[in-house]
């Protein structure tokens, strides 16, 4: 059975040192770049699975470097790992493209399970069924989605997020529903990343991104379009 690939993007060779224990010792195939370049000329030489991204390197300006790599790797997993701590940094990195973050300093055994319950989402997909609501068509195992005859590319987060939604239409889906069955069961941090990443999928699907927020509840995809509660 083929091990599945992360790379890692960090210029701290210590950390990346003990990075590559961690993912080797948890039976990851594991490679380092040390700089922006590197990663790039790597992931075009071996795609993998997943990217672990340090938004603070000495070439590239991480998040540009985020935006490069996700439209480079629409389905990668890409786990950034930073040390700034303004919610406005975070933000920015998961619009970039970032399917998640972890802030400096973390636990390992944090990362490794945060890691691999990416990596099972990103293996098992959503199911074996197309849905669809209105103009909206979703093609669960092809993992692709449609509005009317033009194509919406999503990040897989994005799919799975959309899918957890569509597939309750009229349902109010609770956060803790989203972030448990969207992210992993074991959860770690705050949730900032489904407000993100429900952003997102509203802008994307523009006229048909009819997805309501219900303060204090959840969100819930209405079959037309409706305002906030």
């Amino acid at each position: 059975m083929t091990r599945e690939r992360i790379l890692v993007v960090e210029d701290d060779a210590v950390i990346g040192s003990e990075l590559l224990k961690a993912l080797s010792a948890s039976g990851y195939d594991s490679s380092l770049a040390n700089t922006g370049e590197a990663g790039l000329a790597d992931v075009h030489a071996h795609p993998p699975d997943l990217i672990l991204l340090d938004l603070g390197l000495p070439d590239i300006e991480g998040v540009e470097l985020c935006r490069r790599l996700r439209a480079d790797l629409p389905q990668t997993v890409i786990v950034v790992l930073t040390a700034r701590t303004e919610e406005f940094e975070v933000v920015v990195a998961l619009d970039a493209g970032a399917d998640d973050y972890l802030t400096k300093p973390f636990r390992l055994t944090e990362l490794v399970a945060r890691l691999r319950a990416h990596l099972r989402r990103r293996a098992a997909g959503p199911g074996d069924q197309i849905v669809t609501v209105g103009r909206l068509r979703l093609d669960l195992p092809a993992r692709r989605v449609h509005i009317g005859g033009t194509e919406v590319l999503l990040r897989p987060k994005e799919f799975d997020l959309l899918a957890a939604l569509v597939t309750r239409v009229g349902e109010v889906v609770t956060r803790e529903q989203l972030m448990d069955e969207v992210w992993d069961e074991n959860w770690f941090g705050p949730t900032k990343t489904l407000d993100v990443h429900v952003s997102t999928l509203r802008r994307k699907l523009g006229a048909y991104g009819h997805i309501t927020t219900l303060r204090g509840r959840g969100y819930r995809y209405e079959r037309e379009a409706a305002g906030e509660e």
